[in-house]
């Protein structure tokens, strides 16, 4: 098992889950965040970290594609380690926080340009 995340970080972009990650196994896009499943080591203390609630185990419904996501921009992405501030419309865009309909798919918004990393 490794643990992934899914559209619910696309446009929220929280980085609670980096800083406590044991072997920095994130990566930054411009828009999300990527984990790259080889070097997870299935710990799973990212999970409750996610104010989203976007880090799944690679096993729960939704994280079904996400780990051939997650693989594909883990290796063109920059490594992330440190916590930043959200994206700015994290609120509107956020499931658990906005007004984003929690149900509707954010993969159409998934931006395969690289952020910054630390």
């Amino acid at each position: 098992m490794t643990y992934i995340v899914n559209d619910a970080c696309i446009m929220c972009k929280h980085t609670d889950c980096v800083e406590v990650c044991p072997v920095d196994c994130f990566y930054e896009g411009e828009n999300t965040l990527v984990i790259n499943p080889v070097e997870c080591i299935d710990c799973g203390v990212c999970e409750p970290e996610c104010p989203e609630g976007a880090i799944f185990p690679d096993t729960a419904p939704e994280s079904e594609g996400w780990v051939e996501i997650n693989q594909k921009y883990a290796d063109l992405w920059p490594v992330i380690t440190q916590k930043k501030d959200p994206m700015p419309d994290h609120s509107y865009y956020g499931p658990k926080n906005g007004s984003w309909d929690p149900t509707e798919s954010k993969t159409h918004l998934l931006s395969e340009k690289p952020g910054e990393g630390d």
